[in-house]
């Protein structure tokens, strides 16, 4: 494992990237650009499943797609029966809240100010259904979710703490550890959202503290879209029965009855795609093998020197928040839409994103923010692309809105 990510070892890794010739790409946050090893291994398995049959194919490739299931609990601190591989970070996270029930009238639900919509729209309709309540946590002067805060907020009734790690439209991170010990001592089930810290932060779960985390693989991890892992603490699975089952998540018995898995698979289909897993294996390998140490330590050095050279630009205001930050850098551009700057940018061959307020709105109402620019990086980023997304920003400083 290098203790940096050295000149050489990022022009090699850019090397077997494709997209870093053909894109100045800042949307890593959205969706990371896959290595060329990743393509191959879903490409060789979609040819197995042409030349030999798609259920052929699939038993013969059993142990290479078990093998994400084996890295993911290694990238996690986990054991290999606590992860299920999911079709991505929100169906993984919304198949563990539909199992928590069931709810009732006068439950509370505690979040961070920063959840994600999608988390948010299933736990209303749930709240709305059993007359259960949804409370925003406070946050600290840094914009952190505030653990002493959380702490006098706990009573009988809370019956889950839900935190987005790294929320979606800004470089904050929370603190989800001091979260997770506030929880862990109340016995309050506690869900972290990692879409945006695995791959990109070394997680440990156990130090996290929490009952159940989601991370998607197309983000940081830089693997297949339409890939995801969940984390199931084992002596918190039975209490989760899945709203959805199959013949291979709950297989009917001898007796007729369905027998539930006795490990984190229960939240898995039958119906999976085993190229994606493929793809999904060889990018877990790539991270470790980086070190998620050293790619912490070039985000952050990235990150850190692009929020500077955004903030010297007049007309830019840095809309990050917290005391420690992760790659995504969000802005506005004075006179300017942030979707409006994501297409003027595109035209360049420059690639951000941009959030609105359905994405995290919590967050984006209490700053009173309609839309948010977001560039964020990789450890593949490097000080060319910065100075192209730089010099196009100040062009259109200067035109005004």
């Amino acid at each position: 494992m290098p203790a940096v990510l050295t000149p050489a070892l990022l022009e090699a890794l850019r090397a077997a990237t494709p997209g870093t010739r053909t894109t100045v790409h800042f949307n890593h946050a959205g969706a990371s650009l896959p290595s060329a090893a990743t393509l191959d291994a879903i490409q060789a398995h979609l040819r197995r499943e042409a030349e030999q049959g798609p259920m052929e194919a699939g038993v013969a490739a059993r142990a290479t797609t078990e093998q994400a299931r084996q890295l993911a609990a290694r990238l996690l601190n986990a054991q290999p029966d606590e992860i299920a591989l999911t079709g991505g970070n929100s169906p993984g996270w919304g198949a563990a809240f539909a199992a928590l029930g069931p709810w009732r009238a006068g439950d509370r639900i505690l979040v961070g100010r920063h959840e994600w919509g999608g988390n948010l729209s299933a736990m209303r309709l749930t709240a709305q259904r059993a007359g259960a309540t949804i409370e925003t946590i406070p946050s600290d002067d840094s914009g952190c979710v505030d653990p002493a805060a959380l702490q006098a907020m706990l009573d009988e009734r809370v019956r889950l703490i839900a935190l987005t790690w790294l929320p979606a439209n800004g470089g904050l991170i929370n603190p989800a550890a001091a979260i997770g010990r506030v929880a862990r001592a109340a016995g309050v089930p506690y869900f972290v959202d990692a879409a945006q810290a695995v791959g990109q932060l070394p997680v440990d779960v156990a130090e996290v503290g929490c009952d159940v985390l989601s991370g998607a693989g197309r983000k940081a991890l830089r693997g297949p879209r339409g890939t995801g892992l969940l984390y199931v603490r084992r002596d918190f699975l039975p209490r989760l029965t899945p709203a959805f089952v199959d013949t291979y998540s709950a297989p009917l018995a001898a007796d007729g009855q369905p027998q539930l898995r006795a490990d984190a698979a229960r939240f898995e289909s039958a119906e999976a795609s085993l190229a994606l897993r493929c793809g999904q294996a060889n990018a877990l390998r790539e991270a470790l093998d980086i070190g998620l140490e050293a790619i912490r330590a070039r985000i952050d050095t990235v990150a850190q020197a692009l929020r500077a050279e955004l903030a010297a630009i007049a007309g830019i205001e840095v809309l990050d928040q917290g005391r420690e930050r992760s790659g995504l850098v969000s802005f506005n551009l004075a006179g300017h839409e942030a979707t409006a700057v994501q297409r003027a940018l595109a035209a360049q061959g420059i690639i951000i994103g941009s959030n609105g307020v359905p994405y995290t709105p919590l967050d984006m109402n209490a700053r009173g923010l309609a839309q948010i620019a977001r560039a964020s990086v990789s450890y593949l980023t490097r000080d060319d692309e910065i100075d192209r997304l730089l010099d196009a920003l100040r062009v259109l400083a200067r035109q005004g809105g």
